[in-house]
């Protein structure tokens, strides 16, 4: 009986690791982010957001490229609803700096997990584990002609 328990436990004590180190690669629709009523209200309209390649207007100033990287508690939550959270979290933080800078647009955003770009007109990509789900994105804070 003590083997068995011993062995029972040595099994779950190496299965666990991989239980927990899951880190799957997700693309999500940006437009259906986009229209949830959550986005809708946190989201300040004036500073305008473009991915990938999406046209935009004319750029009369630039400020820089800027990255965020965005992680949030994953635990008891789908990896859809952990990724969004994390996408509006993300996004947020992209307007805050645009904000800041005296822009009103970040255009060229692209999905940046671990430094390697992930450029999409409509998707977006998120990491998800059992207890972690982040969102890393780039983009070039500028001012658009109105």
């Amino acid at each position: 009986m003590k083997l068995l328990i011993t062995l029972i436990t040595t099994s779950l004590l190496l299965i666990a690791p991989n239980a927990f180190s899951r880190d799957s690669k997700l693309m999500f629709s940006i437009a259906d982010a986009m229209q949830s009523a959550e986005f809708q209200q946190r989201l300040d309209p004036n500073i305008r957001l473009y991915f990938g390649t999406q046209k935009h207007a004319k750029t009369l100033q630039s400020f820089g490229n800027v990255t965020t990287n965005k992680k949030t508690n994953a635990f008891g939550k789908s990896d859809g609803e952990a990724c969004r959270w994390v996408f509006l979290s993300t996004l947020l933080a992209l307007q805050e700096r645009a904000r800041t800078e005296g822009g009103n647009a970040v255009v060229n955003i692209v999905s940046y997990y671990k430094k390697e770009k992930n450029s999409s007109n409509t998707e977006f990509e998120c990491h998800a584990g059992a207890i972690i789900a982040g969102v890393a994105l780039n983009g070039d804070v500028v001012k658009l002609a109105r």
